[in-house]
């Protein structure tokens, strides 16, 4: 009966037929997925039932609460029958324009299935995939310094040789950089320093990808002859300058 919204009301009869529902009860089943209010579903049946009384307490203690404006009835959302035990639910965007976003229920009897004793529980999961494309089409992404900043994840700062003969250089920038993080207010900066033999720039800018790296140093010879500087981008930006170690 959840599939009703995707293949429809004869699709939907056509499978209760299969598993051997008359089709003057599938006709009633579907006519109870159509409300979309607990006065008329108790119209509907005729008299109240434990689970619809369970449902209009559950919706005056949530009007209460000022939720009423986020809640609809809605008798088609299946979920779990092996465990759940009471009232289920889903959240959807408000838009409706996504699947849904998270799902769960009560379940009372869970926890004996895994050898324990039996607990009134209830629980939901969600889809991190939706929650980020909601986000996404919002314009509400939090930016990479945001969820390091939240999270607590130290930001990344990878500094790297463009050759074997650069490997002492680079080493002395990576300790300048980690001296001056440890005296530091915030102390939430990681220094990666890579010493590769042979690796091209663009295997090093995916070493900065996959380490979600802010901001890469490259240690050249032209550059470090220079006056011992070296080459910072901003890797959010693509933005470069040439800086001097003493300036780092």
């Amino acid at each position: 009966v959840d599939k009703l919204d995707k293949v429809g009301e004869e699709k939907v009869r056509e499978e209760l037929a299969a598993v051997g529902v008359p089709d003057s009860a599938a006709t009633q089943i579907l006519a109870a997925l159509k409300v979309t209010s607990l006065e008329d579903m108790q119209e509907l049946l005729g008299e109240s039932t434990k689970a619809l009384d369970e449902l209009t307490e559950l919706f005056r203690m949530l009007d209460a609460r000022g939720m009423s404006d986020w809640l609809v009835f809605d008798p088609s959302v299946v979920r779990g029958l092996s465990y759940y035990t009471g009232v289920v639910f889903e959240g959807f965007d408000r838009k409706g324009e996504l699947r849904a976003i998270f799902g769960g229920g009560r379940y009372d009897r869970l926890m004996s299935t895994y050898g324990g004793e039996d607990i009134p529980c209830a629980g939901f999961g969600f889809g991190d995939a939706v929650i980020m494309e909601l986000l996404s089409e919002r314009n509400l992404m939090p930016s990479d310094a945001e969820i390091r900043r939240v999270l607590g994840i130290p930001e990344t700062i990878v500094v790297s040789a463009t050759s074997e003969a650069m490997f002492d250089a680079a080493g002395t920038v990576a300790e300048k950089l980690r001296c001056r993080q440890a005296d530091a207010a915030d102390g939430v900066t990681r220094v990666d320093l890579v010493l590769e033999k042979k690796k091209k720039l663009k295997w090093i800018f995916k070493l900065c990808d996959r380490v979600a790296a802010s901001t890469l140093y490259l240690v050249g010879e032209k550059e470090w002859a220079d006056g011992q500087k070296v080459v910072k981008k901003d890797l959010a930006t693509g933005e470069q300058e040439a800086i001097a170690l003493d300036e780092l």
